[in-house]
């Protein structure tokens, strides 16, 4: 178990996310959704915002989604074997507010706001609470999460408790799935990387009527002085956050065994992958297609 302590001061980042598409024809046209931009949040704002594309889009427009995600919609209308997404924002955030976790309210409670839907907050949350494309419900789910939904437990406890059996269980390997790796045989293979974690704990706690959402950001690339450095840094990262009531949702990282902290940037929330992948496309020509993405997360100075 890593529960890192939030840390008391704001942090800021440089981060630059770069996507390179290689294709081995020339594609006729395209067209891509981009869920490339950072959410407008109570403690994470941003300063600088530039997406640069290269060869230039013939149209190119900004909107937000369904979850309230930025998307960017870009149109290629010039025949191309090359392209070029690159992102680069600076962003403040702030440590997310105190929760104690063993003083949430039992996880049952949540679970009969989630069926019953009383207020505003609860039906907001209800959406997050069933089955997804890429989250079944598979049995094994529920017999993974029983043992840390004990009668009575603190949504909270019982949550930080799956995330840090998951952190402590199952093995992070880079090259063990893929995005379209289903979730029953990460269950068996007990590998996988951090969207596979964040799939597998959301599928568990929707396994106990609870709701949670996927979310897609970035891990902090450099630990601070005397922190070890967190698996998945240098890349996309994936985590969850679970509704604790109110307005109340909690960050949970089980690739690292963590709760939210300033080490997180939120670019998006969705029900699971497929509501935030980064880039998808239709294309018109193209061959076969090789895909790279570099990312790089630079603390700087307050």
């Amino acid at each position: 178990m890593r529960d890192h302590t939030t840390e008391p001061e704001n942090m800021r980042y440089r981060i630059r996310h770069t996507t390179t598409c290689v294709y081995t024809d020339d594609i006729q046209h395209a067209q891509h959704t981009l869920h490339l931009n950072p959410r407008l949040l109570p403690r994470q704002t941003f300063s600088v915002n530039k997406i640069t594309i290269d060869p230039p889009p013939e149209r190119l427009t900004q909107h937000v989604d369904y979850f309230g995600n930025p998307i960017t919609y870009i149109a290629m209308e010039v025949p191309h074997r090359k392209l070029i997404v690159q992102v680069d924002f600076e962003v403040d955030v702030a440590p997310p507010a105190a929760f104690d976790i063993a003083r949430s309210p039992a996880w049952e409670t949540i679970r009969d706001a989630i069926k019953f839907a009383p207020d505003a907050d609860a039906r907001d949350a209800s959406i997050f609470a069933h089955a997804s494309l890429m989250i079944p419900p598979l049995p094994a789910l529920r017999s993974y999460a029983l043992p840390s939904f004990t009668p009575g437990r603190p949504i909270g406890e019982a949550a930080f408790d799956l995330i840090s059996r998951i952190y402590d269980e199952f093995v992070y390997d880079p090259v063990a799935t893929t995005i379209a790796t289903p979730l029953a045989e990460v269950l068996t293979t007990r590998r996988g990387v951090c969207q596979d974690f964040a799939h597998l704990a959301i599928g568990c706690l929707r396994s106990m009527g609870l709701a949670a959402r996927y979310v897609s950001g970035y891990l902090r690339t450099l630990p601070p002085p005397g922190k070890a450095r967190l698996i998945g840094a240098d890349a996309s990262h994936a985590w969850l956050s679970v509704w604790c009531g109110g307005d109340t949702w909690l960050d949970l990282d089980p690739t690292n065994g963590t709760r939210g902290s300033t080490d997180l940037v939120s670019l998006a929330w969705g029900r699971d992958y497929d509501d935030v992948s980064p880039m998808r496309g239709v294309l018109i020509g193209g061959g076969s297609q090789d895909l790279t993405v570099e990312v790089d997360v630079a603390p700087m100075d307050a």
